[in-house]
């Protein structure tokens, strides 16, 4: 496959990028070798973090193309048990202020450009203006790729547990 070259651009997302969000999500997760190092986010999920102040989402684009060439989305738990903040051992008050880097999906001809570094970052830099100060998200211990980014951002490992039905995870946490 011939890798793609180009200038992108980083914006946010909105209600009616939920199904280029799904066929992104769904086209990486198809191609991955190790299905279980990405759980991949179904279009009902996408849509209720899209449309609602539960979650934020950008997207990489291509403009030669003026495509979409990854995403990216942030997930706001508030104080629901699934809070990554808890496996932290954050305090109940300090809950409301944790985003989760939930899902970043890069098409596979647009990788090499950063761009799952980028979209994180531009929505780290939303977040921590909306006030929030912790970001946690969760990795595959044996997704060297995607575990390396994250270490290079900031993020700090907490601990390795099962989350999400049975899936083994390495947790991490940035204070920002």
């Amino acid at each position: 496959m011939e890798k793609e070259t180009g200038i992108f651009r980083i914006l946010r997302a909105g209600p009616g990028d939920c199904q280029v969000f799904a066929r992104i999500i769904q086209a990486v997760w198809s191609g991955l070798d190790k299905k279980e190092w990405f759980v991949a986010d179904d279009e009902e999920y996408i849509c209720r973090m899209l449309t609602t102040e539960r979650g934020i989402g950008y997207k990489a684009v291509d403009e030669n193309r003026g495509q979409a060439a990854g995403v990216f989305m942030a997930a706001i738990p508030g104080r629901e048990a699934g809070n990554l903040g808890r496996d932290a051992g954050l305090g109940e008050e300090e809950l409301p202020f944790v985003a989760h880097m939930d899902s970043v999906a890069v098409l596979a001809r647009y990788r090499g450009h950063r761009l799952q570094y980028r979209l994180m970052q531009t929505a780290e830099a939303d977040l921590k203006k909306a006030g929030f100060r912790y970001l946690m998200c969760t990795v595959h211990p044996d997704n060297h790729h995607s575990r390396n980014n994250i270490i290079s951002q900031g993020y700090e490992s907490v601990c390795v547990k099962e989350k999400y039905g049975g899936y083994v995870r390495e947790i991490f946490l940035k204070r920002i």
